[in-house]
């Protein structure tokens, strides 16, 4: 859904929280690597925040886009927490700051790094516990940076649903993120948020679909929403991954598609750390998955009947070959699931 925002959303983003470093390091050849295999699978939204390795997302974002050959990218960030390096220039605290003095520095400073004059844009960043702050000058500061040109859509980025709701609620927002909370293991959003969204025409991205890699890849060690995975939690993630295979649907790609079934959602981003995972992830949610799938995982609880597709069909053959070959387990997802590598999310709003 496309709703207030002047542009249309793609319906496929990458999350940089790990090219700031997430979970661990990602080279720079690696990073460069990431950007132009989404390059070549026609990406171009990248969703970013200081707060990604303490600035090194956004800086690689924009020393790394333009020669890996992603042109027109869109790119969204994510403000009211200020950067303090340490006197030698390391990376120091992170401290809030919803001022219009705070979030002008913030934005400035995050221009500087992505070599950007203006963002598509920007998300106040978990302010969950600050609806004064918000409510006084958050809000009207970024009303006034949309006005000026210096962003063309504001919103809020969080993890959880009932305060975005509230905000929503509050204020007129252009587009809001969610992370994790619109999964086919949690769907926590379904219940207030996402209706509203649809009632204020507010376009909704969803993040962290994967649940930290669970819905990736369902084995004992994994994480889920960036803590170790409790064992029921686990066991419901290898059951949905079971019937996926059923129906010859590898894991993550109905992880992927999963959120776009409802009409408030207009795009869905992915944490990448590599050319393997971006070629994975784009090729997930390509993968035909066919209504009677859909209403399978109803009947077991991991998708909401009211948005189980009445009608949908799909040439299977050709893109299940496509999926195949482009995964880099080399699996064969006719013969059931593929076990998709390192596809996690980030924290934080992070994806």
């Amino acid at each position: 859904m496309t709703g207030r925002l002047p542009f249309e959303m793609p319906r496929l983003g990458i999350g940089t929280a790990p090219l700031g470093g997430l979970f661990e390091e990602v080279t720079e050849a690696d990073a460069a690597a990431t950007l132009e295999a989404a390059a070549r699978e026609g990406i171009t939204y990248f969703d970013t925040a200081p707060r990604y390795g303490h600035g090194q997302a956004e800086d690689r974002l924009g020393r790394l886009l333009a020669p890996a050959g992603v042109t027109a990218p869109l790119i969204s960030t994510k403000t009211g927490w200020l950067l303090r390096p340490r006197p030698d220039g390391s990376p120091g605290e992170v401290i809030t700051d919803w001022t219009e003095s705070g979030i002008r520095t913030s934005l400035e400073s995050s221009l500087d790094r992505l070599g950007r004059s203006s963002v598509d844009i920007l998300y106040l960043h978990d302010a969950d516990d600050f609806p004064e702050e918000i409510r006084r000058t958050a809000y009207p500061t970024l009303c006034r940076l949309r006005d000026e040109g210096l962003v063309r859509a504001i919103g809020f980025g969080m993890n959880h649903s009932a305060p975005l709701a509230a905000y929503v609620a509050e204020f007129e927002v252009d587009v809001v993120l969610i992370a994790g909370r619109f999964s086919l293991l949690d769907h926590d959003a379904l219940g207030t948020l996402l209706p509203l969204c649809v009632k204020t025409g507010t376009s909704v991205v969803v993040g962290g679909v994967l649940n930290t890699g669970l819905l990736a890849d369902p084995s004992p060690g994994a994480m889920f929403n960036y803590r170790p995975v409790p064992e029921q939690t686990l066991a419901r993630a290898r059951r949905c991954r079971e019937l996926c295979a059923e129906y010859g649907v590898p894991l993550a790609a109905a992880a992927i598609q999963f959120p776009s079934l409802h009409p408030a959602v207009g795009s869905v981003v992915v944490g990448c750390r590599s050319a393997a995972e971006v070629t994975a992830n784009a090729a997930a949610s390509r993968f035909p998955v066919p209504d009677a799938l859909w209403r399978r995982l109803a009947q077991a609880g991991f998708v909401p009947p009211e948005l189980v597709p009445a009608q949908k069909t799909v040439p299977v053959g050709e893109r299940a070959a496509e999926y195949a070959a482009a995964d880099p387990c080399r699996r064969d997802h006719a013969a059931g699931p593929a076990r998709a590598v390192g596809l996690r999310d980030g924290p934080g709003t992070a994806v």
